[in-house]
């Protein structure tokens, strides 16, 4: 088997990101001015998508980044915002009926960019009156050495009363991590992640059941020149993640790896 090079491991992960997240009906734009008329607004990574279960209502996120740091790393503060459009459409009285400013929510450094940043509407529906939505941002690595090339993450969101609250801190769902001589030699793994609501509940919310499958792949130039990449037997494993009251624990373990991941 040929060794896959990261260049095509990166096209995996981000060719079902084609479809961009922007808010082409200018949603974003027009709640941006509105609320934050003194700060830039990153349209590339801004998002906004219809809420399917909600008629006529929206999930808007405006990335605003700070000023770029001395390591040329970029902070974002992420406002996110619940929109209600009357039922005649009229977009001039659209009403926010849930917010929440999270300052410093996301960074890039000068090696690890995001890619983009999607709005989650899948069924988190957590108790018979409360459904969250998810964020999910992807990012890239843009160095060729060894660690991660892209990874995909989550946070999820209710909404309570006039506000939004952050249930869910942000996790790893996907990545793929390697590292290779630029010849043959290397090292690769790829992680993918179910997340769903399962039937048990904890504290009034339901649990939430992470299913991960990890591949991991071993390349080694053979006494004839040729390279060989082997596939090692996939490791499968379920993570039950628990409502306390305010929010789901993450177990220690999970956020180590993670963390391991990173550096």
């Amino acid at each position: 088997m040929r060794l896959l090079r990261p260049a095509l491991l990166l096209l995996c992960v981000f060719t079902a990101s084609l479809s961009h997240a922007a808010c082409e009906s200018g949603l974003a734009e027009r709640m941006h001015a509105k609320l934050h008329p003194n700060r830039p607004l990153d349209e590339r990574l801004a998002a906004c998508k219809v809420w399917p279960a909600f008629p006529g209502r929206s999930i808007v996120v405006l990335p605003m980044p700070r000023e770029t740091t001395d390591t040329g790393g970029k902070v974002f503060d992420l406002e996110l915002l619940l929109i209600q459009r009357p039922d005649n459409g009229n977009t001039e009285r659209d009403t926010v009926i849930g917010r929440l400013f999270q300052p410093e929510a996301l960074d890039e450094d000068a090696t690890t960019s995001i890619q983009d940043i999607r709005v989650d509407t899948s069924r988190y529906v957590l108790s018979a009156d409360a459904r969250a939505f998810g964020l999910r941002i992807r990012y890239k690595n843009g160095s060729t050495s060894a660690g991660p090339l892209a990874s995909e993450t989550v946070r999820l969101y209710v909404h309570h009363a006039n506000k939004l609250r952050q249930v869910l801190q942000e996790i790893e769902l996907d990545h793929d991590n390697g590292g290779w001589d630029a010849t043959c030699t290397g090292h690769f793994e790829k992680l993918r992640t179910m997340l769903s609501v399962g039937k048990a509940s904890s504290n009034g919310f339901a649990d939430l059941l992470l299913s991960r499958t990890l591949v991991q792949s071993r390349a080694q130039e053979q006494e004839d020149q040729t390279c060989v990449e082997r596939a090692l037997p996939a490791k499968f494993s379920t993570v039950t993640l628990r409502y306390d009251g305010e929010r789901f624990r993450v177990p220690k373990s999970l956020l180590q790896q993670q963390q391991q991941q990173r550096n």
